[in-house]
């Protein structure tokens, strides 16, 4: 079992750039891909972004590409999501996401384990 913990979010203006992260503890974090999605109010929860356990593959939900990128670090058992270009309709509440195993986590049955979120709001 993991634990998932998000921090990093907040207000930000429209252009702006956030940096989230997610501290994973418990079993090896290795061994878990990792994945970010979203929820903004009345909507489902979405797919953002997505890293496998080496880190050496990325997807992206194309509301994200070329403004966000994932990244991890496993000796330090967390993962990030860096966000620039931030705009209004990026406002939502930010999942971490951990599944066992190979691939990449892109959709919510795949998810094993999740965090507690963590809000971003971009308004000027």
């Amino acid at each position: 079992q993991v634990q998932l913990v998000e921090s990093g979010g907040g207000l930000v203006q429209p252009g702006g750039s956030l940096r989230l992260s997610c501290a994973a503890s418990g079993r090896a974090f290795s061994s878990y891909a990792m994945g970010w999605f979203r929820q903004a109010p009345a909507k489902e929860r979405e797919f953002v972004a997505a890293i496998t356990r080496s880190g050496g593959s990325t997807d992206y939900a194309d509301s994200a590409k070329g403004r966000f990128t994932i990244s991890r670090d496993n000796a330090k058992d967390t993962v990030y999501l860096q966000m620039n270009s931030l705009k209004p309709e990026d406002t939502a509440v930010y999942y971490c996401a951990a599944k066992i195993g190979v691939g990449v986590v892109r959709t919510t049955h795949s998810v094993d384990y999740w965090g507690q979120g963590t809000q971003v709001t971009v308004s000027s």
